[in-house]
């Protein structure tokens, strides 16, 4: 970190290995769009060569890098949004979290219920596509595994913010679910 501050090339590259795949993972949960996801990273790691000797070290490196990478998938949104460019629906692949892609699968699920699972996961990823920016980030962050301090912190929001975001977002993704079960589309067992 010390000798890409003071600009180190092959440092910072090395960096920028580091981190770009959960870069790309945060890009594209945001934008749901590979092409809009691989220009965000591209963005990000400008970005954070351009402004790395502002960073202090309050936090840790791939916060504050997880959050100049959020708030330029947002600014793609919304340059989308402005120009009317509608995104190509695409499926996000691997269905499971990154850290899960290699899991052998439950042995003791069989075929019926593995499809069940798989369907329910993918009525859960639609509905969390649908919620508004600001509480999809929350969820998305949070997903990865993170506490809510660390989530409200690499959103620059305030703990009570995050909370509350997560709360109404859950209430959005448990009708969402509720109504999948009511229509027959998805079963709970």
């Amino acid at each position: 970190m010390e000798a890409a501050k003071i600009g180190h090339k092959a440092a910072f590259d090395e960096l920028s290995r580091r981190h770009a795949k959960k870069i790309f993972h945060v890009a594209h949960r945001i934008t749901r769009n590979r092409e809009d996801a691989e220009d965000v990273v591209q963005e990000s790691f400008v970005r954070a060569f351009i402004h790395l000797k502002s960073f202090d070290g309050r936090s840790q490196f791939s916060t504050w890098l997880t959050r100049i990478a959020i708030n330029s998938a947002l600014m793609s949104l919304r340059k989308n949004w402005r120009s009317r460019e509608v995104p190509m629906e695409e499926r996000i692949e691997p269905s499971e979290p990154w850290h899960q892609q290699f899991a052998d699968p439950d042995p003791s699920l069989n075929q019926e219920k593995r499809f069940a699972k798989h369907e329910r996961e993918t009525i859960l990823r639609r509905a969390i596509s649908r919620l508004r920016p600001r509480m999809r980030e929350v969820v998305e962050i949070h997903l990865q595994e993170y506490s809510l301090n660390h989530t409200a912190n690499a959103l620059g929001i305030s703990l009570a913010a995050a909370k509350g975001r997560l709360f109404h977002a859950r209430g959005m993704l448990r009708r969402a679910m509720k109504s999948a079960v009511s229509s027959g589309r998805i079963s709970l067992s």
